[in-house]
């Protein structure tokens, strides 16, 4: 069993994939400070045993990075299991059946995104290319600016669910040593000068 973990964004992802990538359970719900992801992750697995575990790296909030990774990462070495870091851009865009613009919350009104083919990137909702639809989990008033600015959210129903997500980006992941595992961070951007 792989578990896969993604606290980068403004909801929470927890699922359990078979190793020739069969979701057997996910959840997700939306990001909450005092979560338990021990007893979250006792209930998706039961009596599983994880044989890796999969973290996504961000780009995202230092503090939803750190609960996820820092989990997962001392899970990996507690049980002296694979770590393999799935970027959350990837994620997301993985999503999708069709090109789009991949979207996680950055806060302060900002969203990280990346184009199909592009690399991730800071920015306000005016200014990220409307070549694509959007796909990804935003806060509510982030989601208004978006569409304030005439782009388009995929719908969840026209989406593959997280753990489906994540066995298609785990196939070509690969594990890291404990050590190297990087994470990208709001503060990893360039600022806009004004």
């Amino acid at each position: 069993m792989i578990f896969v973990i993604d606290t980068s964004s403004a909801m929470t992802a927890l699922a359990v994939i078979d190793e020739s990538g069969v979701v057997e359970r996910e959840e997700v719900f939306p990001t909450i400070r005092n979560l338990s992801m021990a007893d979250h992750l006792r209930s998706l697995a039961g009596a599983a045993m994880p044989a890796k575990i999969a973290v996504a790296t961000g780009p995202g909030s230092f503090t939803g990075l750190r609960v996820g990774v820092s989990f997962g990462l001392g899970l990996a070495m507690g049980l002296r299991i694979p770590i393999v870091p799935l970027p959350t851009l990837d994620l997301q865009a993985a999503r999708s059946d069709e090109p789009a613009t991949a979207v996680s919350e950055a806060g302060r009104g900002r969203v990280y995104y990346q184009l199909p083919g592009g690399e991730p990137a800071l920015g306000e909702a005016s200014e990220i290319p409307k070549t694509y639809r959007l796909v990804g989990w935003v806060a509510p008033k982030t989601e208004a600016a978006l569409e304030q600015s005439s782009h388009v959210l995929r719908p969840e129903r026209e989406l593959r669910t997280f753990g489906q997500a994540a066995a298609i980006v785990l196939e070509k992941a690969r594990e890291v040593p404990y050590g190297s595992l990087k994470l990208e961070y709001m503060q990893s951007f360039a600022s806009k000068s004004i």
